[in-house]
Formats: C-alpha cells, sequence, structure tokens
C-alpha cells in the first residue's frame, strides 16, 4: 500500500534516526582527485529494504570495475527526513534513492545536486518520468520507475470492467444486495482522508491541485483548492460517501482496502502494483483498467509518481556518485533487478520492453497512468496532504462540501505563504 499524507516536507534540526548511517568518510581520496569517477574511496547509498536488497550485488560490481568501496545501507523509516538531516549534519550518504516528489524539499535545503544525462540517455526513458525529476528546468534525478493507481477487479464477481463511477456503484450495489461482497469499492480514506488515492475522482469531477506557468511547471500561487472546481468535485465525491450511495468509507483504511479485496469482501480496489502480489498469492482472478471518471465528467487522472536515483550535494565522493547515477543506474540489467525486488513499470524502456512480456500487468497499469498528472514536486504540496485528506474524509462523513473545501483552502493557502 501507499498512503501519501507528507510527500514533500520541511525538515529542520530534526533528529536523525538512522544516525552514522552515512559513515566517516573523511579520509576519502582527496579533493583533487574527485574529478576523476574511478578515483579511490567509498560510495555510501541509502535506500529502503527492498530496494537495498536489489542494490547490492550491482553496487559490489560497480565497486570492483571503478576500485572502490560501495556500501548500500537500509534506511527503514522515514528516510527522506533522516537524508535531509544528515545532509545538514554532514553525516550523509553519497546517493539516495527516493520517489521525485522529495525533490522540491530536496533542492530547497541544498541535498542534492543536479545530475547530467546525455540527450541519447534521456530519450531512452519513458517521458513523464524525466518530466518528473525536472525541476526548475534541471534534471536532479535518474529515474529507475514508474507507479500510479488503477482500478483492479476481481473477474470473478464483475466480469466487465466499468465505464463509469456509476457503472461501479450499480455494480457494487447489487454484489451486495445479493450477499456477494459487503463493500462497493476498496478505496482508502480512513478518518484522515488519502489525497493520493481520492485524486482520480477528484479530477474527473473538474478538481485541480495547482494551476501550471508558461513552462508548464506547477504554479503554487493558482491553487485549485477551495475554488468553485474543487467545491463542485467535493460535492460529487461526498454523493458517493456514508450518507450517499455508500461507496466511499473512511472505514476502508491504507491497512484494510487490499485485504479487504483479497478477502473477497468488494469487487473494486483502487490500488497500485503493490497490491498484486497479495491479490495472487489469495488467489484473487483479477484485472487491471484505468479508474473509471463520472459520467460526463473529465477523464480521472492518477498521480503519477516516480522512483529515482538522486546525488548528495554534501556527500563526500560526489564525482563517484554522478558516475554511478548517470551510467550505471541506465542500465537494463539494474532496473529489471529493482523490477524483480518490487514491480513497477521500469522507468528505463529497454528495461520495460524487457520485463512486460512476462508481466501483462505492467502496460494495464501503464495504460491506466498515461493520461495521469505527475504529483507535484513543488514545496508548495506539502501544504496540501493534511487539509485536503481531512476534508476528504469530512465529507465522505457526510459533511457539508462548499463549507469544507473552502476551509481547506484557506488552511492550504495561509500554509503556502
Amino acid at each position: 500500500m501507499r498512503i501519501r499524507t507528507a510527500g514533500v516536507v520541511t525538515v529542520l534540526g530534526l533528529a536523525l534516526a538512522a544516525s552514522g548511517c552515512g559513515g566517516d568518510n573523511s579520509k576519502d581520496e582527496p579533493a583533487a582527485k574527485a574529478t576523476s569517477p574511478a578515483a579511490s574511496g567509498k560510495l555510501v547509498i541509502w535506500a529502503d529494504d527492498k530496494r537495498t536488497a536489489a542494490l547490492k550485488p550491482f553496487a559490489e560490481k560497480f565497486g570492483q570495475e571503478n576500485g572502490v568501496t560501495v556500501e548500500v545501507q537500509a534506511v527503514s523509516k522515514d528516510l527522506q527526513t533522516n537524508f535531509v538531516t544528515a545532509s545538514q549534519q554532514g553525516s550523509g550518504p553519497d546517493v539516495v534513492v527516493g520517489a521525485h516528489d522529495w525533490i522540491g524539499n530536496l533542492v530547497q535545503n541544498g541535498a542534492i545536486d543536479p545530475v547530467q544525462l546525455a540527450a541519447e540517455q534521456k530519450s531512452g526513458f519513458n517521458e513523464t518520468a524525466i518530466k518528473a525529476v525536472t525541476f526548475n528546468g534541471q534534471l536532479y534525478g535518474v529515474p529507475y520507475a514508474t507507479e500510479n493507481v488503477a482500478l483492479i477487479r476481481n473477474t470473478a464477481l464483475a466480469p466487465e470492467a466499468p465505464k463509469t463511477i456509476e457503472d461501479l456503484v450499480a455494480t457494487g450495489k447489487k454484489l451486495k444486495a445479493d450477499k456477494k461482497a459487503s463493500e462497493i469499492l476498496c478505496l482508502q480514506s480512513g478518518q484522515n482522508g488519502d489525497a493520493y488515492h481520492i485524486y482520480p475522482l477528484y479530477t474527473s469531477a473538474g478538481g485541480y491541485l495547482f494551476g501550471t506557468a508558461a513552462n508548464g511547471d506547477y504554479d503554487p500561487k493558482d491553487l485549485g483548492v477551495g475554488k468553485p472546481e474543487s467545491i463542485e468535485a467535493f460535492k460529487k465525491i461526498g454523493k458517493l460517501g456514508e450518507k450517499g450511495d455508500g461507496a466511499l468509507k473512511r472505514s476502508i483504511t491504507g491497512e484494510n482496502s487490499i485485504a479487504t479485496f483479497t478477502g473477497k469482501k468488494c469487487a473494486f480496489l483502487v490500488s497500485g502494483p503493490w497490491a498484486i502480489a497479495d491479490a495472487k498469492k489469495a488467489g484473487i482472478s483479477y484485472d487491471i483498467s484505468p479508474v473509471p471518471g463520472f459520467a460526463g465528467g473529465k477523464p480521472a487522472q492518477p498521480f503519477v509518481g516516480v522512483q529515482a536515483f538522486y546525488v548528495a550535494a554534501k556527500g563526500k565522493n560526489k564525482a563517484l556518485a554522478q558516475e554511478f547515477v548517470t551510467n550505471y543506474v541506465t542500465t537494463p540489467e539494474l532496473a529489471v533487478a529493482l523490477y524483480q525486488a518490487e514491480p513497477r513499470p521500469p522507468a528505463l524502456t529497454a528495461a520495460f520492453d524487457q520485463v512486460k512480456g512476462t508481466d501483462p500487468d505492467l502496460a494495464k497499469f501503464s495504460e491506466a497512468g498515461k493520461d495521469g498528472q505527475v504529483l507535484p514536486a513543488i514545496p508548495a504540496m506539502a501544504a496540501i496532504w493534511d487539509p485536503f485528506g481531512k476534508a476528504e474524509a469530512a465529507v465522505i462523513g457526510g459533511a457539508d462540501p462548499a463549507k469544507t473545501v473552502t476551509a481547506a483552502g484557506k488552511t492550504i493557502s495561509g500554509q503556502i505563504k
């Protein structure tokens, strides 16, 4: 599961939970040698548990080829927070692996450097992935995987993919009436809402978070939350809620949404590639299709997220880090290994083509996200998650949409200023 409640956070003065992970590299090669990618020294990479396991054999190979020591260290919790704090303390890694929506915060805190990819290298990646790791006109990460939510359907309960959310609700209600399911839809909300998972319905109903500037970047000055479009969107979301159709419920959370689906208590699940392993383990006959929008509404556009490698601005071995992310992370072999560690569509086209033949789900998730919106990486996005989510949960519970969303917009606007 993925719960996006604080995709971008400003972290200053926080304690480093993984203190010492970066090690003391003060005796690495002299600065005069730092321009040589193959200079002797130590390269430290931080990643989460799954990616650490996949990276280690490739990191060892890179180290052997370049005559250096490479350490891949797992930071299980609060990786972004720990990285920024470690960077400020001079005890961070040389490379960190994480989501693209960290970029605004990492740049704001001076924690990462731009990376240089040749035009030929860039052309080998999914275009959306490159867009996601571009901030203020500069490339700040090397993408390796994309992700977005889709509609995962139990085909034994619902053989046909619904064309609209209204079709889905009608099917879900009939399944409940026939006692074949206990829930219409498994879309996680919980008591605090979940902006990430509700976003396709919000966009289909006409809502938006940020407008865009002339160069295509998100514009924090053009906040959509609280505008008439967002109020209308939340009115439609409210009609799906607990005092309406009952399709959206606060009792469906990040902890139980997938389990409710795999337990055959609902025919429809809005989730991402991370849910598929559980569906397979449960023996669910499933299919994947785009999240349906409202009848007569706009297309439902999920957030598109990207996982990427970043070069630490205050790393001890920056030249070697640049070599690793630009000329090693860009190989299909590593991209496939990371896919095998946690199946998400590879951002590198050659790797995607290599694995899609053995995993038809990849193409279906990519199709579901082809018209999606890149998850904003601007620092202002930090102000969205909590107020938006709480407004969502309140409206699902029956609160007045206009008052609730207007208040959320004021809160968000105040935090951005």
